[in-house]
């Protein structure tokens, strides 16, 4: 059964995997990219729903992961797909939680509870193959400690740094993994970018010693109020005028050091088909989104050294700024999931652009 922290209780049948698994609700909207979502390491600590009817039918491929294992707390879906048809799957979904250790539950009234969950708003729950005392569960989810305030990087990036990609490529760069993606990675790799990837506390020192020509900040879990190591590296980098990138959870650590205030949503953004409109090209993007927290917009208009670059068209949020007289810019999306196809790589490519320049003006100074 899934026990939401207001007592609300909705049924299923386990998966594989018998216990029980706590965390906050959620879900994803997205038709496809399982498999990717699992392995996130955004989603950590998290009960995921999947808005899709069928899961689990194309089964798993080993090249399809974002991390090094699975990241979410558990799966509640409807129907759960125990054999796959994809013939370059290299096993079933299945096997691929009982791995992992995962609990999850299907045959659950997904639209229901995604229903009740958008009106009420996320909260904690539990899943659960233990039914017999639904009070000793509920004393135990009420322990469980709420997402706001929570700090979650720590607990999904590196403890050592590790390189990416080529050594002998033309651009450095520096990545703080606040819980990066594999795939972030293999797009700074594709453009000709070595990256040294440094655990979520690095220090702005530790990260300058490498003397890289950009600096990222990655995506990840949780609060981001809590991570005040990673805000005041952001705010080192941008006053030395240094390359940035942020995105996501790193969107809001650049907008929390900068003075912008973040809040928690009512939901949150999950999905891949989310719509952004670029207010610098009056372009419209189909984006990859994955976030419970954003940037207070009212807060960003009302700093003067701030550009909104982007505005998510479903609520009017905010989902994208630059500074204006610093080399920094992020976004609140995934750019590296380009479900678009290819509607935000280019913000890659401006990356690497602003790279250029800061070396053209090193050198000409």
């Amino acid at each position: 059964m899934v026990l939401l922290a207001d007592g609300t209780i909705f049924y299923g049948k386990a998966v594989g995997v018998e216990g029980k698994a706590f965390g906050e609700i959620c879900f994803n909207t997205g038709m496809t990219g399982y498999q990717e979502v699992f392995t996130d390491p955004s989603y950590f600590g998290q009960l995921m729903i999947t808005t899709n009817a069928h899961i689990g039918n194309y089964g798993v491929k080993n090249e399809e992961v974002e991390s090094d294992s699975i990241k979410i707390a558990g799966l509640i879906c409807r129907n759960f797909s125990y054999n796959y048809s994809r013939p370059g799957a290299d096993g079933s979904l299945e096997n691929f939680f009982e791995e992992n250790n995962l609990i999850a539950i299907s045959d659950v009234d997904t639209r229901a509870l995604v229903s009740y969950i958008r009106d009420k708003g996320a909260m904690n729950a539990v899943i659960s193959t233990e039914t017999d005392d639904i009070d000793a569960l509920k004393s135990e989810l009420a322990k469980v400690p709420d997402m706001k305030g929570l700090e979650l990087a720590s607990k999904v990036s590196t403890k050592e740094p590790y390189f990416f990609g080529d050594e002998n490529a033309t651009y450095k760069i520096a990545a703080l993994d606040i819980g990066i993606k594999k795939n972030i990675l293999r797009n700074l790799a594709k453009r000709d970018c070595y990256v040294k990837v440094f655990p979520y506390n690095a220090t702005f020192e530790e990260m300058s010693l490498w003397n890289p020509d950009g600096y990222f900040l990655s995506n990840g879990p949780g609060d981001p109020e809590p991570l005040k190591e990673a805000q005041i590296l952001a705010k080192e980098i941008i006053t030395r005028d240094l390359p940035l990138f942020g995105i996501c959870l790193g969107h809001q650590v650049i907008a929390l050091a900068n003075g912008i205030s973040t809040f928690k949503m009512h939901n949150g953004h999950r999905g891949i088909n989310h719509p952004v409109i670029n207010l610098v090209s009056g372009k419209g993007e189909i984006t990859s989104q994955n976030h419970g927290f954003a940037v207070n917009r009212e807060s960003c208009e009302a700093n003067p050294d701030v550009e909104i670059t982007h505005i998510h068209l479903n609520d009017q949020t905010l989902a994208g700024m630059r500074l204006k007289s610093k080399n920094c810019f992020s976004v609140q999306y995934h750019p590296e999931a380009s479900p678009g196809p290819h509607d935000s790589s280019y913000l890659f490519d401006q990356f690497i652009e602003n790279i250029k320049a800061s070396k053209t003006k090193k050198a000409t100074v």
